[in-house]
């Protein structure tokens, strides 16, 4: 058994865990790429995160990990089987840990269809590949930038879909593939292509503990773990047992979260005014504010939501001048996030019910201004 650091031990990196945490509660909100310098805990943070999820409910002798409450969400073997009155054995396990090497190839990400034993014996037989043993679970993708963009674009497609489709010579394949997908790469070793980048629903940029008393802490609790790893995991095994708690509780809480029209013209008037292309910044911003939410224990999304989540949808899609650099765009949102917290502040204190202007309203006002 691996022994893994545990999550709620990583000092400082606020931004990247609760975009961890945001993913782990809705998987659907599209994945998480971090980008930073080496040794800024990213893929311990990746790994800690598969440890503190909920344990999930499965088919004992299920390859893909069907959820066993879903039926509608069965492989069709399993639906044949169940239709023929078979009664599953369902255990309970631990949730999945993927780590997807840069060398893979599209055939080992997706499963393969035996073409041969199709056609000479007209059965379907179908090797698992990475996706399935990833459903349900965290797919890890170290170096992401250096995986072959074909490959990206595929991991991107399904996470999207939550259905991996394998076709071959006329023959098809299906099965579930929702999964907490996670990318983590070095700008300084390259960047992806602005089609992919854009397909990453949150980025964070992460950056060395410049604080001398957290580097510190830093230092003091890697020797502990190093020095006693059973010890160490037991000292923070209340805090890891109450985030799981709270992660579980909040996936419970997502489906009731409710949001008004205010909420949605808030979001659009925000990436409207940063000139974002296309739709899917807004979609991501609303997704990770209800998560946000449910975090929190609250039954509706409020201002600090949408902020909060815009903080980590935005930066990877704003479009930087010439001689820009990713600092000055961030500045950038920052005061444009704190021009719309101000705004809804002020909205509160006057009592005011109208919501803010309309998208078009403030593409014109920005092109006067």
């Amino acid at each position: 058994m691996a022994v893994i650091f545990p999550f709620t031990a990583i000092v400082g990196q606020d931004r990247m865990k609760r975009a961890l945490i945001l993913n782990a509660i809705y998987p659907q909100i599209g994945g998480v790429l971090i980008r930073g310098e080496r040794g800024t805990a990213k893929s311990t943070a990746a790994r800690a995160l598969a440890a503190i999820l909920p344990e999930i409910d499965v088919i004992e002798d299920d390859p893909f990990s069907c959820d066993p409450a879903n039926p509608a969400g069965f492989t069709e073997d399993l639906k044949r089987r169940a239709a023929a009155g078979e009664q599953f054995k369902i255990v309970r396990r631990k949730t999945r840990f993927v780590n997807l090497p840069v060398s893979a190839t599209e055939d080992r990400v997706v499963g393969t269809l035996d073409i041969e034993r199709a056609i000479q014996k007209g059965e379907r037989h179908f090797e698992p590949g990475i996706l399935a043993a990833a459903n349900r679970g965290v797919l890890y993708v170290d170096e992401v930038n250096l995986l072959d963009d074909h490959v990206v674009d595929l991991l991107l497609d399904v996470a999207a879909m939550g259905v991996n489709v394998v076709e071959r010579e006329g023959i098809s394949f299906s099965h579930p593939a929702r999964f907490v997908l996670i990318g983590s790469m070095n700008p300084e070793e390259g960047d992806l292509r602005p089609q992919l980048l854009d397909r990453f629903a949150l980025c964070v940029d992460v950056t060395s503990v410049r604080d001398p008393q957290a580097r510190m802490l830093i230092l003091e609790r890697n020797l502990a773990f190093e020095s006693d790893p059973v010890g160490f995991i037991k000292a923070w095994e209340p805090q890891e047992r109450a985030l799981t708690q709270e992660i579980a509780q909040a996936r419970e809480r997502l489906p009731n979260i409710r949001h008004t029209q205010r909420d949605l013209a808030t979001i659009a008037n925000l990436v409207a005014s940063l000139g974002v292309d296309g739709h899917r910044a807004d979609l991501v911003i609303l997704k990770t504010a209800r998560a946000h939410a449910a975090f929190v224990g609250r039954d509706a999304i409020t201002d600090q939501d949408i902020l909060l989540a815009a903080e980590l949808a935005l930066p990877h899609r704003l479009k930087r001048h010439p001689f820009q650099d990713t600092e000055q765009a961030m500045a950038m949102l920052s005061e444009k996030l704190q021009q719309i917290e101000q705004q809804a502040q002020a909205q509160a204190s006057n009592g005011a019910q109208q919501p803010p202007p309309t998208p078009t309203e403030n593409a014109k006002k920005a092109r006067r201004g």
